[in-house]
């Protein structure tokens, strides 16, 4: 099957942009509920998996033995703006297991936060690892290395970290990963299907019914992101504010090149949904229309319609069209 179309970008009479992408909603059972466009094409979850790829951290005891708050937990599924809050939690993190900056594999970023990043062009600060959007995952990879023993290339396929990873991530999306790619952060990326990935948003948002290790682990990494939208993302992203704005309990989580996920707690739903041409802009207004239709946002809610309906002004600030759910579709 094909992707179908999904957001349109209006200008005037004219719709002079279309994205086109796929969802999946999956239930407790990890049944398909709903689905648009092609629920077995594979794909890269990109930063969408970090509740996966910090589920040993729980899991393992590891994040019991070294006292991570909820705060913390959070962190560890972020993708943050790489402002004072996230980076002095991150760098407290790694002082109380005896690690540091230098330690983080992930690479050096500046802050996500503009007029954060502004001031550091101003002042002539150069990027920092702490601030990269994944720093707070890679604290937690780096306290599960210390729990199991491991060595310090912890984004290694093959080290303990990532062993115990890929185990979890097919145990969840309920299939055999066809390969990986390396992310942005330097860690292997697992592949899997929408299908895949919704089931396992849904094993997440049925978590806590069930009492095995592992699906204790997934409800307390949903709780935590629930409890901490700010942490997740920060300041002007669509995962914070959408959270903030939801009317019931939900995890939401994007990643890169236009992908999305929502964890429905009180539903036992889960949600995986990609853009094709990998465009934010695009994937943003989806997710939001796809929580809007299932009565989870208000789509009148001023911090939905930012991203569900967001205006296109010129540069003397004229609104001159807008990004828009396509009709019919969600």
């Amino acid at each position: 099957m094909s992707a179908v179309e999904m957001v349109e970008v209006v200008r005037g009479p004219l719709a002079e942009s279309r994205h086109f992408g796929h969802a999946v909603i999956c239930d407790a059972s990890g049944e398909v509920v709903e689905s648009w466009g092609d629920p077995d094409q594979q794909i890269l979850p990109r930063s969408s998996a970090k509740m996966l790829q910090a589920l040993p951290l729980v899991a393992s005891g590891a994040a019991d033995a070294h006292g991570l708050s909820t705060e913390r937990l959070a962190l560890s599924c972020a993708s943050h703006q790489g402002a004072p809050l996230h980076n002095d939690a991150v760098a407290a993190w790694l002082s109380d297991i005896g690690r540091s900056e230098e330690d983080l594999i992930c690479g050096a970023e500046p802050s996500r936060d503009k007029d954060l990043r502004l001031g550091m062009i101003r002042r002539d600060e150069a990027p920092r690892r702490l601030m990269n959007n994944c720093s707070g995952k890679h604290a937690g990879f780096l306290t599960l290395a210390k729990h199991l023993g491991a060595g310090p290339d912890y984004c290694c396929p093959d080290q303990a970290v990532q062993r115990a990873i890929k185990s979890v991530f097919e145990e969840v999306t309920g299939q055999e990963t066809p390969g990986y790619g390396i992310d942005g952060c330097s860690a292997p990326n697992f592949a899997t299907t929408m299908h895949g990935m919704a089931r396992a948003m849904a094993f997440f948002a049925s978590a806590g019914t069930r009492g095995d290790v592992l699906s204790r682990a997934a409800s307390r990494l949903t709780q935590a992101m629930i409890a901490h939208p700010v942490l997740v993302a920060g300041q002007g992203r669509a995962c914070t504010h959408l959270m903030q704005a939801a009317k019931e309990p939900v995890a939401i989580k994007t990643g890169a090149e236009g992908y999305f996920i929502a964890i429905l707690p009180e539903r036992g739903l889960g949600i995986s949904l990609k853009i094709v041409d990998g465009a934010t802009r695009a994937s943003d207004c989806a997710i939001a229309a796809l929580l809007v239709r299932l009565g989870v946002l208000d789509a009148d809610h001023p911090d939905v319609k930012r991203f569900m309906n967001p205006e296109i002004r010129n540069f003397a600030k004229t609104v001159t069209g807008e990004i828009r759910p396509k009709a019919d579709v969600f």
